[in-house]
């Protein structure tokens, strides 16, 4: 853990959504009720198929913030990784609301990406900023409800 913790990837230091005054404050439950069905959250599994600028972290960082925020999101971190100068990108976004990634393959003109949002946030309205974006010729959809209630 203490490896992590000097590499920057793990911090007990609460965020700036996680503040001493937020805490104080009663509990919040984050949980949804839509159609009498009450869940943590929606995530959404994407393909993009036939898909542009997959191999570019900023422009991926830049597509994926636009996306995120779209949401209703507050974003906390992002971090992207460049397989090599004509590779892929792996990356992910972490929301206060849970977390946006991806993972490319620009030699297939494929994205995988997934949304997980809680709450109130709607991954559906990030869409229409991963196609300007990635400019796919197809996008693949499914949606899981998390946290499950009934």
């Amino acid at each position: 853990m203490e490896a992590l913790v000097q590499l920057g990837m793990v911090s007990d230091a609460p965020s700036e959504a996680q503040s001493d005054e937020s805490r104080s404050v009663e509990a919040k439950d984050y949980f949804v009720v839509r159609d009498g069905v009450r869940y943590a959250g929606t995530h959404l599994i994407i393909d993009l198929w036939g898909a542009t600028n997959l191999g570019d972290p900023e422009h991926i960082d830049e597509v994926l913030r636009e996306a995120a925020i779209a949401t209703g999101a507050t974003i906390l971190h992002g971090h992207f990784h460049h397989f090599s100068p004509n590779g892929g990108v792996s990356g992910v976004l972490v929301l206060a609301e849970s977390h946006v990634s991806i993972h490319t393959w620009p030699e297939r003109d494929y994205a995988a990406l997934d949304i997980f949002v809680c709450g109130e946030c709607n991954p559906y309205k990030a869409l229409a900023a991963l196609k300007r974006g990635f400019l796919p010729e197809r996008v693949q959809l499914a949606e899981h409800k998390r946290g499950l209630i009934g």
